[in-house]
């Protein structure tokens, strides 16, 4: 009986053997099957965290869907008078055909009652305004207000129906690797819809003709006539106004910037309640710090913005900063460049009351700062103390640009203060000079003993070239 039972057991495990055996090798999964499908690749042990994005990370469409229906089409017509350069040499003619100038671009839908945010540069010097949205509807628009510095435009239209609109987010809350869409009409290519990441926030991209800084750059695809457009979070949420990209070819080559949502939102409010942009002013003239410049100031810290001076009559003498002191944060955001205190201030009008934490003698201090006006914000180099130009001196002087001077303090310079007193800079070294802060982030840069060319306009409308 035992050795029938020992007979036993050896058949059934030969038999499990010869079983699990062809299971392995011929069977629909097995490894010699005709299924290719089913063969799994086994990989090498991999000690990486795996990561993985369900479905519902990677769905864009009701975000997408939210948007393009309050995404619109901007048509602008402008007129400029073409003349003959051969009549006019020949028999002195000064007339001129109008020509019309058409361009494009995008905007977005903020009210169903039909107010439309843009760009300022896509409705600049528009005769007229077309709108047409995402139903193929049309309509004329009207100019409500602009802001040039930081590129934004609100348009209103009277459309026979109650409009969709986007809602806006808070884009002090993006972060970086965070996915958005851009939707506009790149190309005159309607509801054009593309993804991608936030590269970096408060990018400053500051140029000769241009101080607008503080953008949200991301890899979505935007290209010309996406100016104006939204981009969007996955929730549908605008978080900013499609501005620019940086390419060398025109077309987009993996950079675009859109200003931040909170900066387009409080730009349009003031437009609307006060009939133009109310900016509050620190009152601090200074640099973002790196280990060169934190060296030559003999500071410690190399991330922040580092007061150089500080503005008479300003928000920033009455709380007691002075120069030397670093600013590293302001109410909850950190302040790490130039951008970031700029950017966060565009968020802000005269008289808010805002946080300021200072570094000073390698202690931190925390003190409340009320923002000024702009006409409190003065700037002074070489003896020479400069100030915003007034709406008077605009219709003056027919300029858009430019700073006054207000004074004379540089002994030097004295014997011409009558001369110079009140003239209009609007250069510094064949750099133009929008206001007070693009002159004093350029002068800034500069050595007291460094000389400068000055263009200006002299209190009689005279261009007059110094150098100092």
């Amino acid at each position: 009986m035992k050795r029938f039972s020992n007979l036993f057991l050896v058949s059934l495990l030969s038999g499990a053997t010869t079983l699990g055996a062809y299971k392995l090798l011929f069977d629909d999964n097995g490894y010699f099957s005709d299924n290719k499908k089913a063969i799994t690749t086994l990989s090498s042990d991999n000690y990486t965290k795996r990561v993985g994005l369900s479905s519902d990370v990677l769905d864009f469409t009701e975000a997408a869907d939210k948007t393009v229906h309050t995404v619109v089409h901007v048509k602008n017509v402008s007129y400029q008078k073409v003349s003959d350069p051969m009549l006019e040499f020949f028999y002195g003619y000064r007339g001129g055909q109008a020509q019309e100038q058409v361009g494009t671009g995008s905007g977005v839908i903020i009210s169903e009652d039909g107010y439309i945010v843009t760009n300022n540069h896509v409705v600049k010097d528009a005769s007229e305004i077309e709108i047409t949205l995402n139903n193929k509807k049309s309509y004329k628009a009207k100019l409500i207000g602009t802001d040039s510095k930081m590129d934004i435009a609100l348009l209103k239209i009277d459309a026979d129906e109650k409009l969709p609109y986007t809602t806006f987010g808070n884009s002090d809350d993006v972060k970086v690797g965070e996915w958005v869409l851009a939707v506009g009409n790149p190309y005159n290519l309607t509801s054009t819809v593309t993804a991608g990441i936030v590269s970096a926030k408060a990018r400053n991209l500051g140029t000769k003709d241009n101080d607008i800084q503080s953008f949200i750059q991301t890899d979505a695809a935007v290209n010309p006539g996406n100016s104006g457009g939204a981009l969007v979070n996955t929730r549908g949420d605008l978080i900013g106004i499609n501005t620019m990209i940086t390419s060398m070819t025109g077309s987009y080559v993996g950079y675009s910037f859109a200003v931040p949502s909170n900066i387009a939102r409080k730009i349009i409010e003031d437009i609307m309640e006060y009939g133009n942009v109310q900016r509050g002013i620190l009152g601090v003239v200074g640099g973002e710090l790196n280990a060169t410049v934190s060296k030559k100031y003999g500071v410690t810290q190399t991330e922040g913005v580092y007061i150089q001076s500080v503005q008479k009559n300003s928000g920033a003498e009455k709380a007691n900063l002075k120069k030397g002191d670093v600013i590293v944060k302001i109410d909850n955001q950190n302040i790490a460049t130039f951008a970031d205190l700029s950017g966060y201030i565009n968020t802000k009008r005269p008289n808010d009351k805002v946080n300021v934490t200072i570094i000073r003698d390698n202690t931190s201090k925390t003190v409340p700062v009320t923002l000024s006006k702009n006409e409190f914000f003065s700037a002074e180099f070489k003896g020479i103390e400069l100030e915003n130009i007034s709406a008077t001196d605009k219709k003056k002087f027919h300029v858009d640009y430019g700073v006054k001077i207000k004074s004379i303090n540089n002994e030097n310079l004295r014997q011409y203060a009558d001369e110079l007193q009140g003239n209009i800079i609007l250069s510094i070294d064949n750099v133009k000079i929008k206001d007070i802060e693009s002159a004093s982030k350029l002068l800034n840069n500069k050595d007291d003993q460094q000389s400068v060319r000055i263009e200006m306009l002299n209190k009689n409308g005279e261009i007059i070239r110094i150098i100092i």
